[in-house]
């Protein structure tokens, strides 16, 4: 049976790398980020709804997520009827993904994990985690963001604290070493219970 390992961690706790290393112990990894990509491409299964609903957010048959902020931006009710369309899309996906499984382990890669109450579908959920001023330091060493953006992003995001009182595992990201480490010990346990279930 496929173990379901739901991952999440706010913005800068090192998520991504995490997920490369569970991929590296052979897990199947699924993307909540990249599904949505697949969604608003061209083809993709939100670009007919999203554009039903918003003609000016499709451009060359692909969802612009540019016309998607400023949408968002100008209708503080948009980004409501945006997320209506698009996560039942994603739920599909991943539910998809977990039925095509060949791992005996897939891990979900869910931003918003807890805040789309996603953490129900999951047997067991891991927590990235770093100090914040770590985590301030990695968002603006991107370049891609003002502290301002930094500030808006996590004002929408459960605090690090909570979601670390709701996982079943927390990663310390503090090295990639000790993060490797420890998503080691993770499988090692996740695949003690499976042969002892």
């Amino acid at each position: 049976m496929v173990f379901r390992l739901g991952l999440t961690g706010s913005i800068g706790m090192g998520k991504t790398a995490t997920a490369r290393l569970f991929a590296e112990e052979g897990c199947e990894v699924w993307d909540a980020d990249a599904a949505v990509h697949r969604a608003y491409a061209e083809g993709g299964a939100a670009v007919e709804p999203i554009g039903a609903a918003f003609p000016e957010a499709v451009e060359n048959g692909a969802v612009s997520r540019e016309a998607l902020r400023r949408i968002i931006a100008r209708d503080p009710d948009a980004l409501a009827r945006i997320e209506a369309i698009v996560h039942p899309l994603v739920v599909a996906d991943r539910a998809a993904r977990a039925d095509a499984a060949a791992a005996d382990v897939v891990v979900f890669d869910i931003p918003l994990l807890f805040e789309t109450g996603a953490e129900r579908e999951m047997d067991a959920v891991a927590v990235v985690s770093a100090p914040p001023e770590e985590q301030r330091r990695r968002v603006l060493a991107r370049g891609s963001m003002t502290e301002a953006d930094f500030e808006g992003i996590l004002a929408r995001q459960m605090p690090d604290a909570e979601k670390r009182a709701r996982a079943d595992y927390v990663i310390e990201t503090d090295t990639p070493e000790h993060a490797r480490e420890q998503v080691r010990a993770i499988l090692a346990d996740i695949r003690r219970q499976q042969t002892d279930a």
